[in-house]
């Protein structure tokens, strides 16, 4: 039986970006692969590049407009919901800048049919990697991020802060999308930890994690400070609490 995955996009000034990343999903060769784009209401025109999109693409790719930048976590919340809803099997969390490689869809794919209820786009477990072009400060300040979470969470992963993941029904509904709180990158940790505490398996595929191609990035000040309380904070909160 074919699964179908939904690819969730979250964009937010992303026009240069938008067609060539769901140009090149839909080139993988991967039966029942759809994209969801949830646009924030992008000045740029993201939004109506990808009702265009969907044009070209019925039943193949969909857009979630809303109109609040509230975070990245509230876009990926609103989308994955609205993937299952629709009834997808796999859903996968995925950049717009080319960070993510759209070839590892297969091989994410391929271990969640086997049996991973969480699939991470891993630039840290063997054979990832991160792209050339990244300063030595800057890869340093990732490595030492992920050891930080990892330390403080102890989630059992080589790649804690990834934001290029897969996650079954099942494991989304384990999880509980309702019970996230964290809206900046800080999302990706939380849905980890609370996936790892729920007992969800969890597989690595090793990526090249990639240069943004075009357009600037997310990361502000604010999102930076959430990311370093937010480990603590949810290792208090759910100190003592076993899941069933």
């Amino acid at each position: 039986m074919t699964l179908k995955t939904v690819v969730v996009i979250p964009t937010y000034n992303e026009v240069e970006n938008l067609p060539r990343i769901v140009q090149e999903i839909l080139g993988q060769d991967v039966p029942g692969l759809g994209v969801l784009v949830v646009d924030d209401g992008s000045p740029d025109g993201t939004g109506e590049v990808a009702d265009k999109l969907a044009a070209t693409h019925p039943g193949v790719v969909d857009v979630l407009h809303r109109t609040t930048k509230d975070g990245l976590g509230r876009a990926y919340r609103a989308g994955m919901g609205k993937a299952i809803e629709d009834g997808a099997d796999l859903v996968v969390q995925m950049d717009a800048d080319f960070s993510h490689p759209p070839t590892a869809l297969a091989p994410m794919i391929e271990a969640a049919e086997r049996g991973a209820g969480l699939v991470i786009g891993s630039r840290y477990t063997t054979g990832g990697s991160l792209d050339e072009a990244w300063g030595l400060h800057r890869r340093l300040l990732s490595q030492w991020a992920n050891f930080y979470v990892k330390t403080i969470l102890g989630v059992p992963a080589a790649d804690v802060t990834a934001g290029f993941n897969l996650w079954s029904r099942d494991a989304l509904a384990a999880v509980g999308l309702e019970r996230i709180e964290s809206n900046g990158f800080s999302f990706q940790v939380e849905m980890k930890y609370l996936a790892s505490r729920a007992g969800v398996r969890i597989a690595e595929v090793p990526i090249r994690f990639g240069q943004r191609v075009a357009g600037t990035s997310k990361m502000s000040l604010s999102t930076q400070l959430e990311s370093a309380w937010m480990p603590w904070r949810l290792r208090a909160k759910h100190s003592g609490v076993t899941q069933g």
